[in-house]
Parts: C-alpha cells; sequence; structure tokens
C-alpha cells in the first residue's frame, strides 16, 4: 500500500487542535505502519510565513498553495472560530476547485466545512460541522444537507467532522479504513483518546431553547412546565395552560419555537435530566422521576433516541468533580 499524502489546510485565526489533532493521528499511525505505507502530511496556506492561530500560537504551513499545485491522497480544511462569518477567501476556494477535489477524499474539520461551502463542493451533500455552527452552514449553503448531531459524516469522497477534537475522531475513522481497527484502536490508546466515540454531538450541546415572554401563551407554557416538570402535559394540558385551542397551540409552537409541544417537553425533561447526571449522585430511578420520564427505562430510550449513549455513560463522561464528594 503506497504512501499516502495528506495535506491539511491552514489560515490566519486557526483552530490549532483542528491542526494538531489529526496529524498527530497521522504520525501515530506511522508509528504501526511500514515506512512506504504510511502517511506524509504536508500543512499549506496561502503563504509560508507565520500565521497566528485563535489560541494565539503562531503556525508556517511546509508550503503555500502554488507550491503545492499537485494532487494529494487525502486533503482536509481545518476550522476557526471566526470562519462561519469571514467572506470567502479565494485563494483557498481556488486550490480546492482546481486540486482539493481531485484527492482520493476531501474535506474539513469543524468550521472549515464553510471554505468547503464557498468552494460549491457541498451542494447535495450530507456534511457536518460544530453544533455551534450547523443551523449557519445551512442557511449560507442550503443545498447541503447538514446533519447537527454527527461526529464525523463521509459522503462519497467528502469526509467532514463537528468540533474541535472531533477532528481527531474523523483523523481515527480515515486510519481504520485505510489500515483497519487494530491500528487505529492502537493509535487510540497512544493518543489515551477513545478509538470511536459514543453518541453525537448533541451530548455537548444545550438542548433548551429561548425563553418567550412569560406574559404570551408561549411563555406561561414554558414558565409553567419547568415548575411542575414531572407532572404529565398531554397537548389539551398545555392549550389550558396557555389559554388557547389545541390547535393554535401547536401551531405557536411549530411557529415560534420550530418544534412541536411534544418535542419541546421531552428537551425540558431531557436537559433537566441532563443537569442532574452532571451535578448530582441522584439515583437514576430519582432522575426519571423527578424529570418527568416515569421511568429509568423511559428515559434511557430517550437518551439513547436524542444523544446516542445512556444516561449511565452520560453521567460517566460529564459528572462534575463536585457530584463525587471530591474537592
Amino acid at each position: 500500500m503506497p504512501t499516502k499524502d495528506v495535506a491539511l489546510i491552514i489560515h490566519e485565526g486557526v483552530q490549532c487542535l483542528d491542526v494538531a489533532g489529526p496529524l498527530d493521528v497521522f504520525a501515530e499511525a506511522n508509528r504501526f505502519l511500514n515506512e512506504d505505507d504510511g502517511y506524509r502530511c504536508l500543512v499549506l496556506a496561502e503563504t509560508t510565513a507565520l500565521i497566528q492561530g485563535s489560541n494565539g500560537m503562531s503556525l508556517a504551513a511546509h508550503c503555500s498553495f502554488e507550491e503545492a499545485a499537485r494532487v494529494f491522497h487525502t486533503v482536509l480544511v481545518a476550522g476557526g472560530p471566526t470562519l462561519a462569518e469571514r467572506h470567502r477567501d479565494e485563494s483557498m476556494v481556488a486550490w480546492l476547485q482546481e486540486w482539493g477535489v481531485r484527492a482520493e477524499r476531501y474535506g474539513s474539520i469543524c468550521t472549515g466545512a464553510f471554505i468547503l461551502g464557498h468552494a460549491g463542493l457541498l451542494d447535495g451533500r450530507l456534511v457536518t460541522t460544530h453544533w455551534q455552527n450547523a443551523d449557519s452552514l445551512q442557511n449560507k449553503f442550503p443545498a447541503a444537507r447538514v446533519e447537527h448531531d454527527r461526529i464525523f459524516a463521509r459522503d462519497g469522497r467528502l469526509v467532514t467532522s463537528a468540533g474541535v477534537t472531533a477532528g481527531i475522531d474523523l483523523a481515527l475513522a480515515l486510519v481504520r479504513e485505510d489500515h483497519g481497527e487494530q491500528v487505529a484502536l492502537a493509535c487510540a490508546k497512544r493518543l489515551v483518546v477513545v478509538a470511536q466515540r459514543q453518541g453525537g454531538q448533541s451530548q455537548f450541546s444545550p438542548l433548551l431553547l429561548p425563553s418567550s415572554d412569560p406574559m404570551t401563551p408561549l411563555g406561561k407554557v414554558q414558565a409553567y412546565v419547568i415548575e411542575h416538570l414531572s407532572e404529565p402535559f398531554p397537548v389539551e394540558r398545555l392549550a389550558s395552560i396557555a389559554g388557547t385551542s389545541t390547535r393554535t397551540m401547536a401551531r405557536l409552537f411549530v411557529k415560534e419555537l420550530g418544534i412541536t409541544p411534544h418535542d419541546f417537553i421531552e428537551s425540558i425533561r431531557l436537559d433537566h435530566a441532563r443537569n442532574l447526571l452532571e451535578a448530582t449522585d441522584f439515583a437514576l430511578k430519582a432522575i426519571a422521576f423527578d424529570c418527568g420520564f416515569g421511568t429509568p427505562e423511559q428515559m434511557r430510550s430517550v437518551f439513547q433516541r436524542r444523544l446516542g449513549l445512556s444516561p449511565l455513560r452520560y453521567r460517566e463522561n460529564f459528572q462534575t468533580t463536585q457530584s463525587l464528594g471530591m474537592r
């Protein structure tokens, strides 16, 4: 298996973990591979002058776009905190359109997806990005099919990842694809990360929606539900609280929040359960009752469907030291 040339594109304000994470995965993979079938990584940019990352660190590309006028096996665009709001970068776009699309696989880490969008490479494709920027990506490039909850996504030759450390997950997946499970697992162990993360990125994002004016029908419902979360809330009861018909109640939720009353109630329950799992040692049965799920089984079902992992695994991942009795 021949050496795979990997190009990783950086830019002013790049997220340094988007660069170092994937590069370290490929470097670790080389430890377990023959010299002739590993990875040869090059960092590309418009210039080889120093570039300041979002954390203040200075980086320099191995070569400029002009010097890298050739085909690579894999091309990835690193993200950055301000990339979603920045104007189209003509130099990056031009290189991607001429050379990036010729790679066996090409894609992005985090908000690097916006650069691909400007290059016209997301149209009709399944993609992901950081959960905070997913709506913006969909709005800017409506022809793309943006998945809000994926850690990484593959659509043909196009590969995209969620935010920051998800670039490590993506790189491990590419190593697994190229060289098998054992090499990917060995890399993960060296980097002290999981070889394949459970759940999607929703487990890291807040679920609660902005509160409405408490004097409006919707605001009254939101406030009441939060104060009486353990109680059942059929749509008829919600309508009674709001002083509207059930049809008007359902229409208000969809119009103002973009979700159904059922989804709203479930999101409130789920977010409260997450908070209790993170901050307390309460038993799962007590949390399920307090949040209105009724039983631990029902709560587990919602966690698996919405977050891709169980309440117990969520607690293991996110419980704070205070709730563990540590100081």
